[in-house]
């Protein structure tokens, strides 16, 4: 690696070569897919933050796609930040318009891509992903779940910006905390950032087109039951901190219609959660092959 005090450029870190765009645009630009724009920046604050405003100003088409090398404002769920060394994984966000699709199935979309992004990694990085419900994805390391990537949709403009971001290549001491995990340390076969957003961005398209076909309907596109196969948050016992303070502690049972998490609670009732932070309590954990 480079010496701190030597001066930064792409090519600092050798282990961590940059993008190659036209590389990329060449494979995934095609009249027949979904991807219609495909930018690499340097560096970005949020990719989501930066594609909304596109949205809103009418400069995103459907298929968008912005890449970062670094952010150093990225965003998760809650308001949370996301940092990460550059070109040490994916960064990036894609502009969708599902268009006729009713306005209430459009909360499947991050749902979707977490499916899609757990997909996609699984077969490109020989990893064993899972979901936890929401949007975080999880790779085991030594026994224990570590949180290597996660998912945030907003709203914007006519449609919905959808942003992942993946740890890949991160060192055991670069990682921002100890339930944080990488490709890397998971025992990934390739951590070939374009093999993987090339891989992600593909099954992304795959599963937006199946939503899409059987009118946002996640169950007959199969995105419900594939959310839940692969989601290491049912069959265990969770506590939901809710939005307001409160909480709630039972079973994960199901992932419903409307991609809530069902808790079966001690006084025999079932409760879905649309919103809050869920904390694993004991219990198995399923997995996205």
């Amino acid at each position: 690696m480079t010496p701190p005090d030597a001066p930064h450029n792409r090519w600092s870190d050798l282990d961590r070569p940059p993008l190659n765009v036209t590389a990329l645009r060449r494979g995934l630009l095609r009249p027949d897919t979904l991807w219609t724009s495909l930018e690499v920046v340097e560096s970005t604050g949020s990719t989501n933050t930066d594609l909304a405003g596109r949205a809103r100003g009418g400069a995103a088409a459907e298929g968008t796609v912005l890449v970062a090398e670094e952010q150093t404002a990225g965003r998760g769920r809650l308001e949370r930040t996301w940092t990460a060394p550059p070109r040490s994984g994916l960064f990036f966000s894609v502009y969708l318009e599902p268009g006729d699709i009713p306005v209430e199935r459009w909360g499947w979309v991050p749902l979707l891509a977490g499916v899609a992004a757990a997909t996609g990694l699984a077969k490109s990085a020989g990893v064993d992903m899972s979901l936890k419900w929401p949007n975080d994805l999880l790779v085991t390391m030594e026994g224990q779940e570590r949180k290597t990537g996660g998912i945030l949709g907003e709203f914007a403009g006519d449609g919905i910006v959808v942003g992942i971001g993946v740890n890949v290549s991160l060192r055991a001491d670069e990682l921002p905390a100890p339930t944080a995990g990488s490709l890397a340390l998971a025992g990934a076969v390739s951590t070939d950032r374009e093999t993987l957003l090339r891989a992600v961005l593909r099954s992304l398209e795959d599963w937006y087109g199946r939503w899409k076909a059987a009118d946002g309907d996640a169950a007959a596109s199969g995105l419900q039951a594939a959310y839940a196969a692969g989601c290491a948050t049912l069959d265990r016992t969770v506590r939901a901190e809710l939005p307001g303070g409160a909480s709630l502690v039972g079973e994960a049972v199901a992932i419903d219609g409307d991609g809530r998490l069902v808790l079966s609670t001690e006084d025999g009732l079932q409760r879905p959660v649309s919103a809050g932070d869920i904390v694993h309590l004991r219990g198995a954990a399923g997995g996205l092959t």
